[in-house]
């Protein structure tokens, strides 16, 4: 389909609670969901119905929940599979059936035990199934990138003729490279959706830290929907990162001039959310959602974002609703973000007097890895508390309640 409208499929509650000690009751996939939707994202995978009891309810729950969004399913080719995964999503406004089959070689031969030929059946009587049951259906060929191509639009176009309205190319264990995956992603448009009222979707994981890059290379081939994960949680290394794509298209919108109906201010409450709920918070250098991701502890670059955030600051903080940036105080902060500070805490000092503070403080940040507004404090002269601005009482309250890092 041509059009520049990107649909982001979430698949948090899915694949990402596969990650190892990521998993969500239902009461807590409720939460997450009723948040996606809040964030703006087009399709939520609710679940894997078949897996167990817990599954098919969460599943069931969100369709149910959830309104304004589309609702998926994943399911396997198989009867069953179908049939559950449409039982869970009865009560949904807009459902997706989600059905998957491994294409590579290797997953036929070592896991399925199954020939092509038995693959390419089971594909179009799960997605003939589906079709009974959901005007939505979308087929995902696992381990696509390592599938023989001339087999691979062989399924999809048996896929398609069968009533399949997506196609997902999953980069299932992040083999692929974005020029090869861009390639791929042409190929199957080309040879299998044409002028086809037929959504090309990715699918990719990060074992190579190429998610992102991967999805991107995709989307300028020709795919318009892209499956990822608040956080990048996911298997093994994790999913595409959903804050990671959706903030690419919009600070690079010159290059990647496409449209996407999320929130952006929502992410990084998203990102909370998320880590509260699973007790797994992302790494401090995570991009856009990080707690570094907006703070500064280098002089130099704490003397550019006084002057012009835009020094060192590619969005702003509010643009993801993160509250602010933060200027970290430690052994390479320079005088101005020193100087600041105090200023904040009451404390404007002369320049003498911060020559002399700012002295006592490179000191002490040479012994500690992180200084606090009440450390600030124990540094200054009684001199300069004598003359503050605000009494010494208040501003060792305003230290505890400080947000800087």
């Amino acid at each position: 389909m041509t059009t520049n409208r990107i649909a982001i499929f979430d698949t948090t509650l899915r694949d990402g609670e596969q990650s190892p000690g990521c998993s969500m009751n239902l009461d807590e996939k409720l939460r997450m969901a009723r948040q996606l939707e809040q964030l703006g994202v087009d399709v939520i995978e609710a679940g894997f119905p078949i897996a167990s009891e817990g599954d098919f309810a969460a599943a069931q729950a969100v369709a149910n929940a959830c309104r304004q969004v589309t609702v998926a399913a994943l399911c396997r080719t198989a009867e069953q599979d179908v049939a559950r995964a449409a039982e869970a999503l009865s009560g949904a406004a807009h459902p997706r059936i989600h059905t998957f089959v491994a294409t590579s070689d290797i997953h036929l031969q070592h896991k399925l035990r199954k020939t092509r030929s038995e693959v390419l059946e089971m594909t179009r009587t799960s997605v003939r199934m589906a079709r009974n049951f959901a005007e939505e259906v979308e087929f995902s060929a696992e381990d696509a990138t390592r599938s023989d191509v001339d087999y691979l639009c062989e399924v999809f176009a048996a896929a398609v003729d069968e009533g399949a309205t997506i196609l997902n190319v999953p980069d299932t264990v992040g083999y692929t490279l974005p020029s090869e995956f861009a390639t791929l992603v042409s190929t199957v448009r080309d040879r299998v959706v044409g002028e086809k009222a037929v959504t090309i979707s990715v699918h990719c994981h990060n074992d190579l830290g190429l998610a992102v890059a991967n999805s991107l290379a995709a989307i300028a081939a020709g795919a318009r929907q892209v499956e990822c994960t608040i956080n990048g949680i996911g298997e093994r290394a994790g999913n595409a990162s959903l804050e990671e794509l959706v903030m690419a298209m919009h600070v690079r919108s010159d290059q990647l001039s496409y449209e996407v109906n999320v929130n952006t201010r929502e992410l990084y409450p998203t990102s909370q959310l998320l880590s509260e709920i699973i007790g797994f918070e992302v790494q401090p250098n995570k991009a856009i959602v990080g707690r570094n991701a907006f703070a500064h502890e280098a002089g130099i670059h704490q003397h550019g974002v006084i002057n012009n955030p835009l020094c060192y600051e590619i969005m702003t903080p509010e643009s993801v609703g993160v509250p602010s940036n933060s200027l970290v105080l430690g052994k390479h902060s320079g005088r101005h973000a020193l100087g600041l500070r105090y200023e904040e805490l009451g404390y404007p000092l002369e320049h003498g007097e911060l020559d002399a503070a700012y002295g006592r403080f490179t000191e002490l940040a040479d012994r500690k890895k992180r200084i606090y507004d009440q450390d600030l404090l124990s540094l200054l002269s009684p001199e300069m508390k004598t003359r503050a601005e605000v009494p010494i009482m208040e501003a060792v309250q305003r230290a505890r309640v400080s947000s800087y890092r």
